[in-house]
C-alpha cells in the first residue's frame, strides 16, 4: 500500500475545527435569559448603584475581589428582589455570573452567564450553585467552610464564592431597605 499525503491532508481542516471545541468549555447566556431563569415571568427594572470609595473598599476587604464592580448592572423586581450581574477572574479568564437576592436578603440563586476557561466549568452545575441558596450576608461564604470546593475548579470556586460574598456585602451596605 502506498501512502497518499493528499488523503491525510484532507483531515487537517477537520481536526482544526474539532480541537478548539474540545479544548474549551463555553457558556454564554444573555442577561434577559438569566433574569427569566431566576425570576420567571417577572419584570425587572434597572436600578443602577453608585458606590462611594468607602463602600468599594469595604467590599474589597470583606471579599478579597479586586475587580471593579459595575453599578449599572443591578435590577429590582416589584416585590423588592434584586438581580445583580458581576464578574470575577476564573483561573485566567473573566467569569460573568448573576446573583438573585430575595427581598428578605436570602440568596435565591446564582447563574453562570459566561465561562470560557478550559477547566472548572463544573461551577455552572446546579449542584454546586445550589449551595448558595438561602444564605444571607451573615453567612461566612468561604470556600471549604460553607461552600464545597470542586477538584480541578478550585480557583473558579474560590473566586465565585468571593464574588457572591462581595455582592452580599454590597446588598447590606446599599440595597438592603431600599424601596
Amino acid at each position: 500500500m502506498q501512502w497518499k499525503p493528499a488523503a491525510t491532508l484532507a483531515l487537517v481542516p477537520v481536526a482544526a475545527l474539532i480541537a478548539p471545541a474540545v479544548a474549551h468549555a463555553k457558556i454564554y447566556v444573555s442577561v434577559e435569559e438569566t433574569q427569566q431563569r431566576l425570576f420567571p415571568g417577572e419584570k425587572l427594572t434597572p436600578n443602577p448603584v453608585a458606590l462611594t470609595e468607602a463602600q468599594r473598599e469595604k467590599m474589597r476587604d470583606l471579599s478579597s475581589v479586586r475587580e471593579p464592580f459595575r453599578g449599572e448592572r443591578v435590577w429590582k423586581t416589584a416585590k423588592g428582589d434584586w438581580f445583580i450581574v458581576d464578574e470575577v477572574v476564573g483561573k485566567h479568564e473573566m467569569v460573568k455570573y448573576a446573583l438573585a437576592i430575595n427581598a428578605d436578603g436570602t440568596i435565591k440563586g446564582i447563574e453562570i452567564m459566561e465561562y470560557v476557561e478550559s477547566y472548572g466549568y463544573e461551577v455552572g452545575e446546579a449542584s454546586w450553585r445550589n449551595q448558595f441558596v438561602g444564605k444571607t450576608s451573615d453567612a461566612t461564604l468561604k470556600l471549604n467552610k460553607d461552600i464545597k470546593n470542586i477538584s480541578g475548579a478550585t480557583l473558579s470556586c474560590k473566586h465565585l464564592t468571593d464574588g457572591v460574598k462581595r455582592l452580599m456585602v454590597m446588598y447590606d451596605l446599599v440595597l438592603k431597605g431600599t424601596k
